[in-house]
């Protein structure tokens, strides 16, 4: 098991489990909590071992937002630097810029964005601020009668972060973003439920066992296909012609054609389960990133 300051990364039959683990602050976001979770879903998304990520909190909270109790500029930032739009499309990984001017939530969902692997937020307390735009990020949320999600920023002077201007419009269209960030409401599990915000909510007692049993769901598919299906829902779903998503199609159709399409296929046949062998560390066709 790897070893981190502010979560807990466990692997137990091909399902990491990420827990958020500062349960004394109710899991307050640093930028400690940011670099510990990029490194973790990167390290995820190239291990074999790892087939689907499950997201929760210790304690009663899953996260309540950034700790705003540190010391100086609270989100880690240099504000000596007087960046512009140009630096950030020219100068986004130059270290003055990622270690001073980048939004340290916004890191960690793009490090979830590029991840190989799905990503099941089981968010068992509250979630403010960060610790509600993360769970955009998701691929599936689920949730329970002690769920708070609030988008909070307004009330506090700033803005949404962590790339939740893209995210939550998707999620539940935008006349609802809109409503959730300029009231900053904090809305209950089944607010979140009549937005399709999260798949289901279930008691506090069965929320990680219902987690846990859509990810063995998902265990069972081609590796390659899942990564490969991820990123083309996410990334295709966001071009301006359809043709674009029917390039993409074609060749993943016609690469796993050969490769998991042939075992899948063969395995309906014969009146058996598949047995898929190809790994996303490895064997995703050569086409892949298209991006």
């Amino acid at each position: 098991m790897r070893t981190y300051s502010t979560l807990t990364y466990a692997v137990e039959n091909k399902i990491l489990t990420l827990t958020l683990n500062r349960p004394e602050h109710l899991n307050a976001f640093t930028v400690e909590m940011s670099h510990e979770l990029t490194e973790a879903f990167q390290t995820a998304s190239q291990d074999d071992d790892v087939g689907v990520i499950v997201v929760t909190g210790a304690g009663k909270a899953f996260c309540a937002g950034m700790d705003l109790g540190v010391g100086g500029n609270v989100f880690g930032l240099n504000t000596q630097m007087h960046p512009t739009l140009e630096d950030m499309q020219d100068k986004l990984d130059d270290a003055d810029m990622a270690n001073g001017v980048r939004d340290s939530g916004g890191k960690v969902v793009l490090a979830m964005y590029e991840c190989k692997k799905p990503i099941i937020g089981a968010i068992n307390g509250a979630a403010v601020g960060i610790g509600a735009t993360m769970t955009c990020a998701m691929d599936i949320r689920f949730a329970c009668e002690k769920t708070r999600v609030g988008f909070v920023f307004n009330k506090i002077g700033i803005t949404p972060e962590a790339c939740s201007s893209w995210f939550l419009p998707r999620l539940v269209g935008l006349p609802t973003a809109l409503e959730w960030c300029y009231s900053g409401e904090i809305l209950n599990a089944d607010t979140l439920l009549a937005a399709r915000y999260v798949k289901s909510v279930v008691s506090s007692d069965e929320l990680l066992p219902q987690a846990y049993q859509l990810a063995r769901q998902i265990l069972a598919h081609s590796p390659v296909a899942i990564a490969l299906t991820r990123q083309m829902l996410y990334r295709n779903s966001a071009q301006d012609h359809p043709l674009k998503a029917h390039q993409v199609d074609s060749l993943a159709i016609f690469y796993a054609s050969q490769t998991s399409g042939k075992e899948g296929v063969a395995a309906f046949l014969e009146k058996r389960k598949p047995v898929f062998t190809d790994k996303a560390s490895s064997d995703m066709p050569d086409f892949y990133p298209w991006w």
